[in-house]
């Protein structure tokens, strides 16, 4: 699956261009840009990059997962592509909500100058105090763990590098990522491509859901 994020002018309504493997490709909208901040999903997909997961909010669409926020651009959707998206959010609502605060979490440690583990350790207390240990009928070895904190720490330095990429990047040139499917044993991480492209693609709403 290829995901491409234009660099917009401010105050303009943010989205990445959604390029699944299956030819269907959807417009995903994103927050207001401001300035060089990262867009949000792609703040997501590089800590869900960084830690190996797959059944995150990047897994999911890549799955078939279709949020609110998603338009269809082109492609010939699936047959029944609409129960799949639907069953896909049901399964993988708890994953996707760790996934969600597991993204906070870096976040918080990428704009802390040097963190110590002890640093690290607290913010994951607090930012992870609504995780369950386990889910229930789930196995406990199915349950996504809490990654240690060199894990995080360089999840969080991942996320620095692209928001430095991000930054230099002019009104009209993209960041462009190959999200790989997870292997067997584990996820493979998806390979950021910087390329420009002068078009773009229309819009989606505003929410996830």
């Amino acid at each position: 699956m290829r995901v491409t994020f234009p660099r917009l002018a401010d105050h303009q309504r943010g989205y990445c261009v959604v390029e699944r493997d299956d030819g269907v490709v959807y417009s995903m909208g994103s927050s207001t840009t401001m300035g060089s901040g990262l867009p949000h999903d792609l703040r997501h997909l590089i800590v869900e990059r960084e830690l190996r997961i797959s059944d995150g909010i990047w897994g999911t669409i890549a799955a078939g997962t279709v949020y609110t926020s998603m338009s269809h651009l082109r492609g010939r959707r699936p047959p029944h592509a609409a129960d799949r998206s639907a069953e896909l959010k049901r399964h993988q609502r708890n994953r996707v909500m760790r996934a969600e605060l597991l993204a906070n979490l870096v976040e918080a440690v990428a704009v802390l100058d040097d963190p110590s583990l002890h640093e690290i350790r607290r913010l994951t207390k607090e930012k992870l105090s609504v995780v369950p240990v386990t889910e229930p009928g789930l196995d406990p070895g199915d349950v996504i763990a809490v990654p240690p904190p060199a894990a995080l720490a360089a999840a969080a330095s991942a996320l620095q590098v692209e928001a430095a990429r991000w930054a230099r990047l002019r009104v009209g040139e993209n960041l462009v990522y190959d999200w790989r499917p997870a292997g067997p044993a584990a996820t493979r991480a998806p390979r950021a491509v910087p390329r420009q492209r002068d078009g773009g693609a229309g819009r989606g709403s505003r929410h996830r859901k």
